[in-house]
């Protein structure tokens, strides 16, 4: 879960600022638009195969 703590002199634009950074690196944008909508077995194959392909090639 991801927590941002604000400071005594922090505004809010610079805390919400962080959170957002927070959250996309921890990928949590991506897991949700992938999960809003059911993924059929041959789609999940082929992102995952895409997935593999990716980390393989880096």
């Amino acid at each position: 879960m991801t927590q941002v703590v604000v400071g005594e002199n922090e505004n809010l634009e610079s805390a919400l600022r962080r959170f957002k950074r927070q959250v996309s690196k921890a990928g949590i944008f991506a897991d949700v638009k992938r999960r809003r909508y059911f993924e059929t077995p041959i789609e999940k194959r082929k992102r995952k195969a895409m997935a593999r392909r990716k980390k393989r090639y880096y």
